[in-house]
């Protein structure tokens, strides 16, 4: 009974995470806003939906599985995030005041 109450919350939390994720997606105006939503919320709310399921498994095999696919996700997520900033950054020439610091600008000019 109360792991099912607590499988209930984690997979709705997760889930209503994962949704205003989606929704700022579609909402934000510009790449990097819309990057930032599909990576933080998103991940956050997987791992959530991956503990509520977790403890319905209670120890079962594939067990192992999902938290791997937690790991993963936590690992490759920023990489792809900071990838994504790199390419918007070079090709749509962000306005300066989106940015508080331009590192890029300084690697580009040689400095």
């Amino acid at each position: 009974m109360i792991r099912d109450v607590l499988t209930a919350f984690f997979v709705l939390f997760g889930s209503s995470v994962a949704l205003t994720a989606a929704i700022g997606i579609v909402r934000f105006p510009d790449t990097l806003s819309r990057m930032h939503a599909a990576t933080k919320p998103q991940t956050f709310g997987m791992i959530l939906v991956l503990i509520g399921a977790l403890i319905q498994l209670d120890g079962h095999v594939d067990s192992g599985m999902l938290v791997l696919t937690g790991l993963f996700t936590l690992i490759t997520a920023p990489v792809i995030a900071q990838r994504v900033g790199r390419l918007v950054y070079r090709e749509q020439r962000i306005d300066e005041h989106l940015l508080d610091e331009s590192q890029l600008r300084a690697r580009e000019q040689g400095h």
